[in-house]
């Protein structure tokens, strides 16, 4: 991340070329999905359930994050769960670009705000 910030520090960016560069950037991350997932084996219920009594239990993924402040877990099953860690990738990334934009909008308010004074 850091590196390509020093690329664009050569030219000085103003806001509008900042939010241009962050709406090329973000275009082809989708989908997103912020959280985690996870694979838990759990017990169920059935007295006779072969699966619990030879320990293997009952193995799926799960989602889960936050929306405010609850937390949350939803199920997700096997054939979707390559895709929802894409989308959680795609996130993390989305979120790298937010932090690079944030550097570079404050740098180019900043110039922006000296060439005025100029």
């Amino acid at each position: 991340m850091y590196v390509r910030y020093i690329a664009y520090m050569q030219g000085q960016e103003s806001p509008i070329e900042v939010h241009r560069w962050f709406q090329t950037a973000v275009r082809p991350v989708w989908p997103i999905v912020e959280g985690s997932l996870s694979l838990r084996k759990t017990r169920c219920n059935r007295k006779s359930c072969s699966a619990c009594a030879s320990g293997k239990g009952h193995v799926s993924y799960v989602l889960s994050g936050r929306k405010g402040s609850q937390r949350f877990s939803i199920y997700v099953p096997d054939d979707l769960a390559p895709a929802v860690q894409q989308a959680i990738k795609n996130g993390r990334h989305l979120q790298e670009l937010m932090n690079e934009a944030g550097v570079r909008l404050v740098h180019a308010l900043k110039n922006q705000r000296r060439d005025r004074n100029r």
